[in-house]
């Protein structure tokens, strides 16, 4: 199989491929460079595969919560790609990613996923690492104060950039519950590859109409509809 995978929904801006168990990967953090250097990463990783992007076989991108641009410019990068190749595609939640990201990388089973949302509130997402070693979420992902997340009674780890903003917040929420805060991760396109490829074999792919970003703000998704009227 063969996969593209874009992430530009925070400060870092990554594209993978998969393509027969291997990812490869372009990540760099580039604040409001996004649009500069996405589509020249997705070239490089082609040329270094030797592949063009008739050879895909699917997409998947970072569908947020993010930077509403951030969330966007990767939309409508897969977007394009899938409608002019008619490919499938499989949306990818950032928290999820930042999670995936964190279990391939520490010997976890539970994280606390907690992204700046700016406004004095946090997206948020408790992940468990399941059976197959894939990022599983645990209820749903909210937009929220810190000091009003939901979570289960499990131990974990917290992770992402809302833990170096309200970490004495969310510590004091999640008492004797986190063993280790990793406030610099940042979501990565190859985890997005990773549960794209994981969710287009789980059946979860969809077509270029129901690829859309998820931005977990009532008030973002009301403006985008808005914006999107004749």
């Amino acid at each position: 199989m063969k996969l593209l995978a874009v992430e530009t929904a925070t400060e870092a801006c990554s594209a993978a491929l998969y393509y027969d168990g291997t990812i490869l990967e372009r990540h760099q953090i580039a604040p409001q460079q996004h649009t500069r250097l996405i589509l020249p990463m997705i070239e490089s990783l082609l040329a270094e595969a030797g592949m063009q992007q008739k050879d895909l076989d699917a997409l998947a991108f970072g569908c947020g919560p993010g930077s509403f641009t951030g969330v966007r410019i990767a939309t409508g990068i897969i977007q394009g790609i899938g409608f002019g190749l008619d490919l499938p595609i499989v949306p990818v939640s950032t928290l999820a990613a930042l999670a995936q990201d964190f279990f391939d990388r520490h010997d976890a089973d539970t994280a606390f996923v907690a992204m700046d949302a700016r406004m004095s509130e946090i997206f948020w997402g408790v992940y468990q690492r399941n059976q197959d070693n894939y990022a599983e979420l645990c209820g749903k992902e909210v937009v929220t104060p810190a000091h009003l997340v939901e979570f289960p009674a499990l131990n974990g780890s917290g992770v992402g950039s809302g833990w170096g903003v309200y970490a004495d917040v969310l510590g004091g929420c999640l008492a004797g519950l986190v063993g280790t805060c990793h406030p610099d991760f940042l979501p990565r396109a190859a985890a997005v590859a990773k549960l794209g490829v994981y969710g287009f074999n789980h059946g979860l792919a969809v077509t270029v109409d129901d690829a859309l970003p998820s931005y977990l703000r009532n008030n973002v998704a009301k403006k985008e509809s808005e914006r999107l009227r004749p």
